[in-house]
C-alpha cells in the first residue's frame, strides 16, 4: 500500500492544490510512482479521462504533475455547483444527480465507502499518494460529516501539513486558530506547517514561526515565497485572466459569466507574448477588444439572462454586426443560437431566445455527453478561414443538444463549438492570435510559437525546483516514512 501525505489549508485559495501538484512532482522526480487524490470537489472546472468520466481539473493537472493520465479515482465526487444552494453530483465520473446543499450534507456519509474504494485501489498500484484537502479543516458546523479534510486524513491514516495564506494577512493567528479548533486525535494528525505565499525578508519571519511553533507544538516545515508559475488554477477568480499585461498588442476579452466553467479554455492565449486576456463583467468593461470570448457555463439559461440583465447583449450585438469576431464555447455556443429549450428542467427551464447570431439551436437533455474527440476541423469562413481542416484534440462536456453535426460551427466571424481545450494545440492559437494581428495591419512575423505541453511541462519543473528550495524536503520524509 502507498504511503500518503496530506495538504490541508487554512481557508479556501491558499495555495493546497498548487502545494500538492509541487509535491507530486518532487516524489516523481525522486523516483516515486505518485499519485493525487482528492475525496471530494467542489468547482465548476472538470477535466474529461480518457474513457469518458469527469473529475476536477486540479487533479487533473495533479496528474500530469505526476507523469500520469489523470483517473477518475484521484477525484472521486466532484459537485459542480447550479445555483447558490444546490450543486450536480457527480460520483465515479458519473452524474448521480443535482442536490440542495441541505440534502447533500445529510447524506454524504453514505458516499465514505466509495471514497475509500476508489483510495485504496489508487494506494495498491502507487508508492505515494499526495492528498489535498478542501476549505479548511475547521467548519465546525460540518465537521461531524467530514470527507474532505480531517475525515480523509483518519480514512487513509495520512499525516497532515496545513497551509496558511500570508498575503490574505494573519497567517499565525490562522494557523493557531486551525489548531484549536481541531479535537484533540486530530491535532495529533498535524505534523506541519507551511507559509505560503510570502514576500520578503524570510528572517524577519522567523522570530514569528518560532512563537507559533511554541503555542502550537507543530514545526513550520517552509516558507514558500510566492511563486511565478503558470499552472491551470481551480478557482478563475485567482489565474491570470483577472490581470490585464501592460504591453499587450492584442486584446481578448471572455465574458466573465457567473457560473463560468472550463475557464482554462484560454489559457493558451494569456501565455502568448503581446497577448492580454481579460474577463468582462459589465458594459463599462467592455472596450473595444480584438476578440471577445463566450465561454463554457455550468447554468447556460441563467447566465444568458445575467448578459441581459447587465446590459451586455447590446454591446456584443453591436460588436457582432461591426463584423468583430466572436467566439462562444460550449454553454456559450448554445447562447449565439436561435432558441434555448429546456423542456425537463435540466438547468433553468422552459425556453428562450438565444443572441441569433448563428441559425441553430438547442435543446437540453438530461443525459451528459462526455468525450474526447480529435480530428479535423469542419470548412471555416471568416476571419479564421485558416481553420478550415486544422488538426484537433480536445473534450466535449455539456448536457445540450445543438441541431447541427458541425464540429466548429460560424456565421459571418461567428464562431461556435462544443470543444473545450481547442486552443491548446498551438497550431490553432496561433492561426487565430496571427489573424487578429493582420486585422489590425500588424506584422505576424515576430509571433512566437507556442507548444502548450512543452510548456506546462516547464512550469511543473519550475515549481518543483522553487519548492525544494523553501521546503525541509528531508523532515516531509520523514513524515510521510512514519505516518500517523
Amino acid at each position: 500500500m502507498a504511503k500518503a501525505i496530506m495538504i490541508q489549508g487554512t481557508t479556501s485559495n491558499a495555495g493546497k492544490s498548487l502545494l500538492t501538484a509541487g509535491l507530486c512532482r518532487i516524489f516523481k522526480e525522486d523516483g516515486y510512482k505518485v499519485a493525487p487524490f482528492k475525496s471530494q470537489n467542489m468547482a465548476l472546472n472538470s477535466f474529461i479521462t480518457d474513457d469518458g468520466l469527469e473529475m476536477g481539473r486540479a487533479q487533473a493537472v495533479q496528474a500530469e504533475a505526476c507523469g500520469i493520465r489523470p483517473d477518475v479515482r484521484m477525484n472521486p465526487i466532484l459537485l459542480k455547483p447550479t445555483s447558490d444552494k444546490g450543486s450536480q453530483v457527480i460520483l465515479h465520473g458519473e452524474v448521480k444527480g443535482t442536490m440542495l446543499a441541505k440534502d447533500y450534507f445529510a447524506t454524504k456519509h453514505e458516499l465514505i465507502p466509495e471514497i475509500k474504494k476508489a483510495y485504496e485501489s489508487l494506494a495498491e498500484e502507487f508508492d505515494i499518494i499526495v492528498i489535498e484537502g478542501a476549505g479548511s479543516p475547521c467548519e465546525i458546523n460540518l465537521k461531524e460529516n467530514d470527507i474532505v479534510n480531517m475525515g480523509m486524513a483518519k480514512i487513509a491514516k495520512a499525516p497532515v501539513l496545513i497551509a496558511g495564506d500570508i498575503e490574505r494577512g494573519g497567517v499565525f493567528a490562522a494557523l493557531a486558530g486551525t489548531m484549536l479548533l481541531l479535537d484533540e486525535d486530530e491535532k495529533l494528525m498535524v505534523k506541519g506547517t507551511l507559509i505560503n505565499k510570502f514576500r520578503g525578508d524570510v528572517s524577519l519571519l522567523e522570530p514569528g514561526l518560532r512563537m507559533l511553533e511554541n503555542i502550537i507544538n507543530v514545526p513550520t516545515i517552509g516558507v514558500i515565497p510566492h511563486l511565478d508559475v503558470e499552472i491551470d488554477d481551480e478557482d478563475s477568480l485567482s489565474g491570470s485572466l483577472t490581470d490585464e499585461k501592460r504591453d499587450k498588442i492584442i486584446d481578448i476579452g471572455v465574458i466573465g459569466l457567473p457560473r463560468i466553467s472550463n475557464f482554462t479554455d484560454f489559457n493558451p492565449f494569456s501565455y502568448i507574448e503581446g497577448v492580454g486576456v481579460r474577463y468582462i463583467k459589465s458594459v463599462g468593461e467592455f472596450g473595444n477588444p480584438d476578440m471577445i470570448i463566450i465561454p463554457g457555463t455550468k447554468n447556460t439559461m441563467a447566465d444568458l439572462l445575467w448578459i441581459r440583465e447587465k446590459g451586455l447583449e447590446a454591446k456584443i450585438l453591436k460588436y457582432a454586426n461591426s463584423g468583430n469576431p466572436i467566439f462562444g464555447i460550449c454553454g456559450g455556443y448554445q447562447m449565439l443560437g436561435k432558441t434555448l429549450s429546456d423542456p425537463d428542467n435540466v438547468e433553468h427551464g422552459g425556453e428562450m431566445s438565444g443572441l441569433g447570431l448563428i441559425d441553430y439551436s438547442t435543446i437540453f437533455e438530461a443525459k451528459k455527453i462526455r468525450t474526447q474527440v480529435e480530428g479535423n476541423l469542419s470548412n471555416v469562413d471568416g476571419i479564421f478561414k485558416r481553420l478550415s481542416n486544422e488538426k484537433y484534440s480536445a473534450y466535449e462536456i455539456h448536457m445540450g443538444i445543438t441541431d447541427t453535426n458541425e464540429n466548429i460551427v460560424n456565421k459571418g466571424n461567428i464562431y461556435g463549438t462544443y470543444f473545450h481545450g481547442i486552443f491548446d494545440k498551438e497550431n490553432i492559437s496561433k492561426i487565430i492570435i496571427e489573424e487578429l494581428l493582420k486585422k489590425k495591419g500588424l506584422d505576424i512575423s515576430d509571433l512566437k510559437t507556442f507548444n502548450n505541453d512543452e510548456f506546462k511541462e516547464s512550469q511543473y519543473v519550475i515549481l518543483a525546483r522553487e519548492l525544494r528550495k523553501s521546503l525541509d524536503m528531508k523532515a516531509i520524509y520523514e513524515i510521510l516514512e512514519k505516518g500517523i
